[in-house]
């Protein structure tokens, strides 16, 4: 049924705070003093975008400033990042004044050359030597003598800070060949920090914080994900006094702190609802891991209380196999029950597809309202094509992925290099390890196609939600794109690849 976008449009309440950002205070305190500095040029006006949706409605406002500058207080030692930030529409880096990271953000674009037709004569013997080698790791005729030297001149070729994409890509895809070659010969392959490698133990938690504010800040993939759960959720709570959500992988709870201020934000409706989250936390990974879920309860706790967001935190530990137990959750009658579960975007860990679809089938025989799903799109491989076919088709996922980048960032920025380093060397080291040593059924599907297996029902995708997107993607490069794919997903791609989706679901009881 068409929809006519005129005057008859009803109100709703529209996720719109494009200062995306995120979690956090250490303070318990429920007042801030205001900025000293006077308004931006935001260079943008929303309004003008939309002649439906009051996009001024939604300003990041002080508190949001004061969130962020609150997670990276302690993080400023040597080698870290210090930033302030200012927030708005698209809130940029005011300064970076560690001695290490100087200069980070200039705008040292890499001068033009004229040999655009050697560049690509280039990248394509790179991509011819990565094919090589990865038949030599696998298939019938595999050598690991003849990998190793094919690595050999490929590290010859490629470097992580190269001219072009295709060099940096190379030296990354390499330097994973190589894990999975040394993996292979000392029989280790197997073993778990080479298929889930986490940043956050292996990188100073100043970059982590600032590589995360760069991605967020110079491409469309951490807002679009947020945006549309979020967006989906608003509209499915609009009339509840309570709302619950259980999330999969909070990470720093950037997500949240948008939310919550969408809620105080409405004009018309019921009052602002109690909003309950809980978190999972892994046991398996220890204290660290509990003790982060705790400290990124207590910032969203304090943020709430600054906002007038009524809010309680709660945290469900999986079992060690990281295993989903509904029982273990804490639940009140009269909540609203969101299940919400970001998956394998580039600022987040791996996790094991077991856990997943253990959260996944547990969480539907808690007759959720809604299940907020976004994860990194995947095309389907036939096992004929083997290790080889989903190595290239992982080659294409980062080539796109990289190029995208590139209408952000500079190539030759230290901003760049930061986002690589802390985040994609670490993804493509665990993609190739994982798509090395499972079998091809493991993988190789969407979990929104699981869900759909398992009886989940696709909730409608609103067109308030789809035109969120695209008024988001307006926001960067125009090669940047959103698709409907039937009633219930959007998809964001650079050009002709699809990179990541969000989709909607319920189960069949669910009381609407």
């Amino acid at each position: 049924m068409a929809m006519m976008v005129d005057e008859t449009i009803p109100d709703f309440d529209y996720y719109g705070s494009l200062s995306t950002t995120t979690t956090t205070t250490t303070t318990t305190a429920t007042t801030t003093t205001s900025s000293s500095e006077n308004d931006h040029d935001h260079g943008c006006t929303w309004n003008d975008w939309s002649p439906v949706l009051d996009w001024g409605a939604f300003s990041g406002g002080d508190k949001f400033q004061d969130l962020i500058e609150s997670m990276i207080q302690g993080h400023n030692l040597t080698g870290g990042v210090n930033v302030n930030f200012h927030p708005s529409v698209n809130y940029f880096w005011k300064s970076i004044s560690s001695e290490d990271s100087a200069g980070l953000i200039e705008e040292d674009y890499l001068e033009d050359s004229n040999n655009n037709q050697s560049a690509d004569i280039n990248g394509l013997k790179l991509v011819h030597l990565l094919m090589a080698a990865a038949e030599a790791l696998s298939g019938v005729n595999k050598s690991r003598e003849l990998a190793r030297v094919i690595l050999v001149r490929l590290k010859e070729l490629a470097s992580p800070n190269g001219a072009t994409n295709m060099e940096r890509l190379a030296a990354h895809f390499t330097d994973a060949l190589q894990a999975l070659l040394d993996g292979a010969a000392s029989g280790t392959l197997h073993a778990k920090h080479m298929f889930s490698p986490n940043y956050k133990d292996e990188q100073h938690q100043g970059d982590v914080l600032a590589a995360f504010q760069l991605l967020q800040d110079m491409s469309p993939f951490v807002k679009f994900g947020h945006f549309t759960a979020n967006q989906a959720i608003l509209e499915s709570v609009a009339h509840d006094r309570r709302v619950h959500i259980v999330d999969y992988d909070i990470m720093e709870g950037i997500q949240w702190a948008s939310l919550m201020q969408a809620f105080v934000s409405r004009k018309d409706g019921p009052p602002t609802p109690h909003l309950r989250i809980t978190a999972l936390s892994r046991s398996g990974s220890g204290r660290r891991s509990f003790g982060t879920v705790q400290e990124t309860g207590r910032r969203l706790t304090a943020f709430a209380a600054s906002i007038g967001q009524p809010f309680s935190f709660h945290h469900c530990r999986l079992d060690s196999d990281e295993t989903f137990k509904p029982t273990n959750l804490k639940l009140v009658r009269g909540e609203a029950l969101i299940i919400n579960c970001m998956l394998h975007l580039p600022h987040f860990s791996y996790r094991a597809s077991d856990s997943v679809a253990s959260f996944l089938s547990g969480s539907k025989n808690l007759n959720p309202r809604l299940v907020t799903l976004v994860e990194e799109e995947i095309r389907p491989i036939g096992e004929e094509e083997g290790f080889v076919g989903r190595f290239m088709d992982t080659l294409h996922h980062y080539s796109a992925l990289y190029d995208s980048l590139e209408a952000g960032f500079p190539l030759q920025s230290r901003a760049r290099t930061l986002v690589e380093r802390v985040f994609l060397r670490p993804h493509i080291t665990g993609s190739l390890a994982r798509i090395y040593r499972v079998r091809e059924e493991d993988e190789r599907y969407s979990w929104g196609e699981w869900l759909g297996a398992v009886g989940f029902c696709k909730s409608n995708i609103s067109f308030a939600n789809h035109c969120q997107a695209k008024l988001l993607l307006g926001l960067f490069n125009d090669g940047y794109r959103v698709e409907e794919i039937g009633t219930n997903k959007l998809v964001l791609g650079w050009k002709s690849r699809r990179l990541f989706s969000a989709s909607i679901w319920n189960t069949p009881d669910t009381d609407l």
